[in-house]
């Protein structure tokens, strides 16, 4: 047992390290302090084998695996399946094969599989809302680990009847026994991945739950199950393959979890209105999830509470502000950014707001844009911390804000925000500077960040091809967002030069070259 600041952790390490070749197994042994660090082992024919820690990796022997190291290993853990995975009887532990054209097998990582309890209590109550939750992130940043302690207390504290859909065995261990850490929870073990989606509705009707749990939905069959199952009134808690919801939007097998798009053709009159093209995309039904999780990091995560709002959000091009929970040094939970009240709820609440307020006086401010890029002002609320948001139509609003152009021409929407004496801003052009300057009017706020960032990026951008030119090197940029990378990757195109992204989210950045 070691202590984390998150809560217990159950390892049942020596029954992985009891696997391995005794060479290997003295070298681990000797680092004992950093093996509550340990993530995997990895073990390829003719290599040396290593152990990766979350701060780095150790060489296990400098005597290169042979065959029997991969036979000694292989013969101690149970037999392997369909997806080349096997694992250690009542635990946690995954070991997974690489073969050969001849379907022997040459390699393998050993991943250290853990139980940590009190984990979950960064979205306890959300957990505790009796809604369907869906939980996204990059491998390895702990949605399993979380998706098993909701079982647990959904089963033991809560006394529901839970049954989680256990593909390789990722949630519940090994063995036809299941890991303790699941609490209550029933267990129904997949043969074969291809079978998920059959085994989830076999669960609903077989067994009455009241929660189905699901680790990695993927396929458009098992989209197509998890909606099935939230029609019959079943409550789900699953993870699945994205990041975020605006790419799992955009992944056509999955979109359905959050609703699907389609494109849908307005009137002239609807898209004047909305100041969009004629034909846009909407949300095509109601999502199979309520709640969308994204875990940014092991102890930073974002909550998307009504994510049908999100996804109209997403599609009419303003970036969603979820909620951002952190757990802080102390081991203290924080709200570090509270997500934006749904245009459709809080009405009363929001209907006190009459007139634009200065910026801090606890009022949410109602803007409506004409022509705009939402995705700039949305950014500009964001970035400059103020306390607003985009609402639909101008007769909720508290301002409207449109180019000058529209402003001369006095279009529909400019007529109706004078009818009922909403205050009209105008820009000069559609760009990020001129957008966060009237923001910066409307607000009474000093600008935290004058400089434009958009130019500032472009400029750095500029100077990396003239590098480019001059030694016929490589020349790496500034982290940025996508949306400034996006700016970067074009004006280096225009300038003859080549570019590609590198790096992980948020520090993300462009290389340029010939």
């Amino acid at each position: 047992m070691t202590e984390n600041t998150t809560g217990t952790i159950t390892d049942d390490l020596n029954a992985l390290l009891d696997i391995l070749p005794q060479r290997m197994r003295q070298t681990l042994d000797a680092n004992n302090k950093d093996l509550g660090i340990l993530l995997e082992i990895v073990i390829d024919l003719g290599r040396i084998p290593f152990a990766r820690f979350a701060g780095g990796k150790l060489t296990l022997s400098e005597e290169p695996v042979s065959q029997s190291d991969i036979d000694t290993i292989t013969s101690s853990v149970s037999a392997f399946g369909g997806d080349n995975r096997a694992g250690i009887e009542r635990t946690l532990h995954r070991i997974s094969a690489i073969r050969n054209r001849r379907g022997k097998i040459i390699g393998l990582t050993c991943r250290v599989g853990r139980a940590v309890f009190g984990t979950v209590d960064i979205i306890r109550d959300v957990i505790e809302e009796n809604k369907s939750i869906l939980i996204l992130g990059r491998p390895g940043v702990g949605k399993t680990t979380k998706l098993r302690e909701a079982a647990r207390i959904l089963s033991d504290e809560f006394d529901k009847r839970v049954v989680i859909v256990d593909t390789s065995n990722e949630i519940g261990g090994d063995g036809d026994v299941p890991h303790p850490a699941i609490g209550a929870a029933r267990r129904m073990q997949v043969s074969e991945p291809a079978k998920q989606h059959a085994v989830m509705i076999e669960a609903v009707e077989n067994h009455m739950p009241e929660v189905v749990v699901i680790d990695e939905i993927g396929t458009e069959e098992e989209a197509f199950a998890a909606r099935t199952i939230a029609e019959r009134g079943v409550r789900l808690i699953a993870t699945a393959h994205g990041n975020s919801p605006e790419n799992l939007l955009m992944n056509p097998t999955l979109s359905d979890l959050v609703g699907g798009v389609q494109a849908v053709t307005l009137s002239d009159e609807e898209a004047k209105r909305r100041g969009t093209q004629k034909t846009v995309l909407e949300r095509k039904a109601p999502p199979t999830f309520d709640t969308v999780i994204e875990i940014l990091e092991q102890d930073k995560l974002a909550i998307h509470r009504d994510i049908g709002d999100v996804v109209d959000k997403l599609l009419r091009g303003a970036a969603p502000r979820p909620e951002i929970r952190v757990r802080n040094v102390a081991g203290k939970i924080e709200v570090v950014q509270k997500q934006h009240i749904p245009e459709d709820e809080n009405r009363e609440k929001r209907e006190e707001v009459k007139t634009p307020k200065e910026h801090g006086d606890g009022h949410i401010m109602r803007i409506f844009t004409y022509g705009l890029s939402r995705e700039r002002l949305d950014r500009a609320i964001r970035e400059m911390r103020l306390p607003a948001y985009i609402c639909k139509d101008v007769k909720d609003a508290d301002v409207l804000i449109t180019l000058k152009a529209h402003e001369r021409r006095n279009v529909l929407p400019v007529q109706d925000a004078r009818r009922n004496d909403v205050p009209v801003f105008v820009v000069k052009s559609n760009t990020y500077a001129q957008i966060r300057a009237v923001m910066k009017n409307i607000f009474r706020v000093a600008d935290p960040n004058p400089e434009d960032e958009e130019e500032t990026a472009l400029r750095e951008a500029l100077a990396a091809a003239d590098e480019v030119e001059r030694t016929g090197g490589e020349v790496a940029l500034k982290p940025a967002n996508a949306y400034i990378r996006k700016l970067q990757h074009e004006l280096i195109q225009r300038l003859g030069k080549k570019s590609r992204s590198a790096g992980e989210e948020p520090e993300r950045y462009i290389v340029v070259f010939e």
